[in-house]
């Protein structure tokens, strides 16, 4: 299911879809526009294309720095071209390398505890596409899932990213743009499971706290997830849960309207190295 919503001009910009059809709310999360997200992904219509600097492909390079091993999942925007995979295995350590078209939007996660069952379906406990394959072929996270957000050449000919928890956090990941110009790094290093509040926790089969709910996806509320009445900034303010995750990771959005401190331009382009475990 798609849900495609047009933003308000004056403010800019990504093109991005639904994937799943759990949950149903609003957020905004991404470089000052307003969201619409189902699960924790993100709806949002595209208004300007450049060109990427001239260059034809972007490398995105994927590093695990995690003592395990992790399953990245890729969702690209609807209008976007198409990225050239939807989802792998990194096992513990390892690096891999993939090409994305220079003018691609979309989003990076990575599942955690993945494995096959016994009808041989492919399930994940954690950020699970739910494709029942490693490639989630068009399916975004399932949350809890702390997102890689990109929109390259966007406004200006310029990148936009950042690093989402707006639909929750499953593990530390951080961008860092390889070969631009004057194009700062963004992180959420911390362990948020390690000080997730109870009410908003995942656990796993031996109890401990895999990933960590946002206050939107754990209780569907107007107030935690910026929807009519509480669809403005003035209306929908921080909460005591978005600011526990604002603490832990200063960088990343903790809310739909944490804009400000949590969007990142590369002026120049280049290339990204996206590091799980920083």
């Amino acid at each position: 299911m798609y849900i495609l919503r047009t933003v308000r001009l004056n403010r800019l910009r990504i093109n991005t879809a639904v994937a799943l059809e759990v949950l149903n709310y609003q957020h905004s999360s991404y470089l000052g526009v307003k969201k619409t997200g189902i699960c924790g992904v993100h709806c949002i219509t595209i208004l300007l294309t450049c060109t990427h600097a001239g260059a034809q492909s972007v490398t995105f390079s994927f590093t695990n720095k995690c003592p395990y091993t992790v399953w990245p999942g890729t969702l690209t925007n609807p209008g976007s071209p198409a990225f050239s995979s939807t989802g792998f295995t990194l096992e513990a350590g390892a690096s891999s390398s993939l090409s994305a078209p220079a003018t691609w939007a979309g989003r990076f996660w990575a599942r955690t505890q993945c494995s096959t069952d016994a009808s041989g379906k492919f399930v994940c406990a954690t950020a699970d596409c739910a494709s029942g394959v490693i490639e989630c072929n068009g399916a975004g996270a399932n949350p809890p899932a702390s997102l890689a957000e990109f929109k390259l050449s966007g406004d200006g000919g310029k990148d936009f990213y950042d690093i989402s928890l707006v639909d929750g956090f499953n593990l530390p990941l951080s961008i860092t743009p390889q070969g631009g110009s004057g194009c700062p790094s963004t992180s959420c290093a911390a362990n948020v499971n390690a000080v997730c509040d109870p009410s908003l926790a995942v656990r796993g089969a031996d109890g401990t706290v895999i990933a960590c709910k946002s206050a939107c996806v754990a209780f569907n509320q107007p107030q935690y997830c910026c929807t009519p009445p509480n669809n403005t900034p003035e209306t929908c303010p921080p909460t005591q849960y978005s600011m526990t995750f604002k603490q832990q990771c200063p960088q990343a959005y903790s809310y739909a309207y944490d804009d400000k401190s949590s969007t990142f331009t590369c002026p120049s382009g280049g290339n990204y190295l996206i590091t799980f475990c920083p």
